[in-house]
């Protein structure tokens, strides 16, 4: 039967119906059928502080009944110059400019035209760049080009993104010193083509779509070095990772270090609406300065600056110093810590803790088909892909539902039907049909 909403991600011949969300408040949503469910995931890493806030609600309602929006050629609003500043004050030094966009995917697509364009005012034609191996930026074709060609979805657009050159990305060495073996291959790659590099890209701390893979600030400061060495850009990817999402306002808050261009979104609108940011250096943003026009950056999308995302923006910022969403944070990542430990269950490959990041990988994708449907029975929203079995939740989440969240990962894991699915996996495929594992993002 034929579906007139095109599903993300889905295989639309077999996807389920949707679940209607009648209401949200806090940390829970309501559906069509009466349940009321934990959203252990934020809608996609987002709504990092709750549904429906007072506060913010008021923020929207407020500038709603002024205007949504106007064009931000030479047209401008307050919104989007106080969000520009006070991003500018949140951030290092360096970072003292601020493009709006979109979203995340867009936000990349910008940093990385700005990156191009850089060295191309400079005289100097570069426009490759290098990634990390498990990587994700992005659906958009230039952040398919920078997510992992071969394991990744994007591989079947192979030949429509360009190519790029990929670096292994330490498998887990969160607590590492630095010396990474694989920062060698990282020098060796960055030496052998700084000439055509414009930029190397990574989610700073936490690999998050790309299998949470985590790596120490130390690598961090190895990477910054690097680039410096080699004349190449560096952009941090905080789409996921930004407000809070690893303990501190920002990933590179942990770091020491500060890169070129930074790229913002998600948590940025609070689950709101649609926005990004993309911020630039002093340096990158001198190298299109002067007074022929053709070395103005050239991008423009319709709704960047838009006044409304900003005042929810600015009001979601707000929060953060009069809520003590960090103080939050920090007690998620006790509560995870405690309650994914010593899960010592055939099939669990290891568990994996960064602020209010919590991560089960288990050997089979198969073992987490059921998880969903176990953790809803349990008043839980959480949704699996392939090995990861992970919650992200709003900051707000109370202690005793957090418990609940932390409570339905683990259970799922000892439950029979985990233990039996792997074997069941090797039986279909065996029989011609595909282990039946979750798909998709988040």
């Amino acid at each position: 039967m034929s579906r007139k909403l095109w599903l993300p991600y889905a295989q639309m011949s077999t996807a389920p119906e949707l679940l209607s969300v009648t209401g949200a408040q806090g940390a829970h949503f309501e559906l069509a059928d009466g349940r009321r469910l934990v959203d252990g995931i934020s809608s996609w890493w987002s709504v990092i502080h709750g549904y429906a806030h007072p506060s913010i609600n008021a923020a929207a309602k407020d500038q709603i009944d002024q205007f949504a929006h106007v064009m931000m050629c030479g047209l401008g609003n307050d919104p989007a110059q106080s969000l520009a500043e006070a991003l500018v004050e949140l951030t290092p030094d360096p970072l003292q400019h601020v493009f709006f966009s979109d979203s995340g995917s867009t936000g990349v697509e910008v940093a990385m035209k700005m990156a191009v364009q850089y060295w191309f005012n400079q005289g100097q034609p570069k426009s490759r760049f290098m990634a990390f191996r498990g990587a994700y930026h992005g659906d958009t074709t230039a952040c398919m080009s920078v997510g992992d060609p071969d394991e990744g979805m994007h591989s079947r657009f192979r030949g429509l993104a360009p190519e790029q050159v990929f670096a292994p990305m330490p498998a887990s060495c969160a607590d590492c010193g630095g010396d990474c073996a694989h920062l060698g291959e990282v020098e060796s790659l960055l030496k052998a083509h700084a000439d055509e590099l414009a930029a190397v890209i990574i989610e700073p701390l936490v690999q998050c779509a790309g299998g949470f893979k985590m790596h120490s600030p130390a690598f961090l400061r190895r990477l910054r070095t690097l680039t410096d060495t080699y004349g190449v850009l560096l952009i941090f990817d905080e789409v996921a990772t930004g407000f809070g999402r690893t303990g501190t306002m920002f990933a590179l808050d942990q770091t020491g270090i500060c890169p070129d261009l930074l790229v913002l979104g998600k948590g940025l609108t609070c689950g709101y609406s649609a926005h990004a940011a993309t911020m630039a250096s002093r340096t990158v943003y001198d190298g299109f300065a002067g007074t022929d026009g053709a070395r103005a950056f050239m991008h423009g999308p319709t709704f960047m600056g838009n006044a409304l995302a900003c005042r929810i923006a600015l009001a979601g910022l707000e929060l953060f110093k009069n809520e003590d969403r960090l103080g939050q944070v920090a007690r998620i990542e006790n509560q995870l810590r405690t309650g994914l430990s010593n899960l010592a269950i055939e099939g669990v490959v290891g568990t994996r803790v960064k602020g209010a990041i919590g991560v089960i990988e288990v050997d089979d994708p198969a073992r987490l088909a059921g998880a969903q449907a176990y953790a809803m029975e349990r008043g839980v929203w959480v949704r699996p892909f392939e090995r990861f079995l992970y919650t992200m939740p709003p900051y707000i989440i109370a202690p005793a539902d957090m418990d609940r969240v932390v409570d339905a990962m683990r259970g799922w894991c000892e439950t029979d039907t985990f233990a039996f699915s792997r074997s069941e996996a090797r039986s279909n495929v065996g029989a011609g049909a595909a282990p039946s594992g979750a798909t998709g993002l988040g």
